[in-house]
């Protein structure tokens, strides 16, 4: 089973089933706060980030909604998983307004002041960032 084991597919599993439903139904700021409090401390070595990036993405694509693929929910996952490894994250949200076009929303992710794990072509720096969501810290209650 690569390099990701056996823990991480089954707990990035779990998480996909839970949270991408509760980003329709809980406030992010609530449901960011439960994340950081059920992440807790790491307990397992975890694969590279891109790699757990990668099987979130794979089965995202695959579900239907309420699970399906769209940035907010990809960055709630993410948002968890990479706490739960002990690698704090922050969540940003962020909106964009071209002219012509309608509002555009994005949802990424942030390390130590610089963007993570966004797919292909994605580019954020056109982004407004409106809200910003806590760092899970190891160790935290």
């Amino acid at each position: 089973m690569s390099r990701i084991g056996i823990v991480w597919p089954v707990r990035i599993a779990v998480a996909i089933l839970v949270i991408p439903p509760l980003v329709h139904l809980v406030p992010m700021d609530r449901l960011t706060r439960w994340l950081a409090r059920l992440a807790g401390r790491p307990r397992e070595a975890a694969a590279p980030d891109s790699e757990l990036a990668r099987w979130v993405d794979a089965a995202l694509r695959r579900l239907p909604w309420p699970w399906h693929l769209t940035c907010l929910k990809r960055t709630a996952v993410l948002f968890y998983v990479l706490g739960r490894a002990g690698r704090p994250v922050e969540l940003r949200i962020g909106v964009r307004h071209v002219p012509g076009d309608p509002l555009t929303a994005h949802a990424w992710l942030v390390r130590d002041g610089a963007v993570i794990l966004e797919p292909g072509s994605s580019d954020v720096s056109g982004f407004e960032t409106i809200a910003r969501f806590p760092e899970i810290s190891r160790g935290e209650p």
